[in-house]
């Protein structure tokens, strides 16, 4: 059986895709080395009755669940935490919480009796010591207070 040769490409068409993909490489690397610096943290809001110093609304630490109050001296204390991906980092996708640096938050599971999994309640714990907590899986956060 005779072999087909395949159709060689034409040089030009290859020195033409091979320019557009250096050029292509050069705009990403110039628009990666000029992109703005992080946006600066969110200036805090004055701390009122019902809103912190992120703004959110707070939570008193005493009115909690008992399991919460527990992750929190949990923390306060470096462990030992119940599940593996407790002091995972939290990345703020939901951009509920003031805006930080990446890495500058932690997630720690609040257990929920009767659930099979880690549940949807969370206190997450900033490197600034503050402290908040949601119970429907970052949909909402109160920045928790003494």
């Amino acid at each position: 059986m005779p072999r087909t040769a395949r159709p060689k490409q034409p040089p030009a068409l290859i020195g033409v895709i091979t320019l557009v993909v250096f050029a292509v490489v050069l705009v990403g690397l110039h628009l990666l080395a000029n992109r703005p610096s992080a946006p600066p943290a969110a200036t805090p809001v004055k701390s009122s009755a019902s809103h912190g110093t992120s703004g959110l609304p707070v939570v008193r630490l005493a009115t909690l669940p008992a399991e919460a109050q527990r992750t929190v001296r949990l923390i306060a204390a470096g462990g030992p935490f119940p599940y593996a991906r407790d002091g995972i980092t939290f990345s703020n996708r939901e951009g509920v919480l003031p805006q930080q640096a990446s890495g500058y938050y932690r997630e720690y599971t609040v257990i929920t009796p009767g659930s099979s999994d880690r549940g949807a309640r969370r206190v997450i714990a900033g490197r600034g010591g503050e402290e908040y907590y949601t119970d429907d899986h970052y949909a909402s956060f109160r920045e928790i207070v003494s």
